[in-house]
């Protein structure tokens, strides 16, 4: 069970260092969240059948 745990934390360490760094820091990480909310946001506006970006 703690192999398993251990293997869990190191996996979660892992991914959030390597989203940590591409977002480069909390601002960006924000930056980031707020364009693909915009995306969002403009595709739901659009007339038609969705968005194709």
């Amino acid at each position: 069970m703690k192999t398993i745990m251990a293997a869990s934390g190191m996996i979660l360490m892992l991914s959030s260092g390597l989203w940590l760094s591409a977002c480069n820091t909390i601002q960006g990480a924000g930056e980031d969240l707020e364009a693909g909310a915009e995306t969002v946001q403009e595709c739901a506006n659009e007339d038609g059948d969705g968005c194709d970006k």
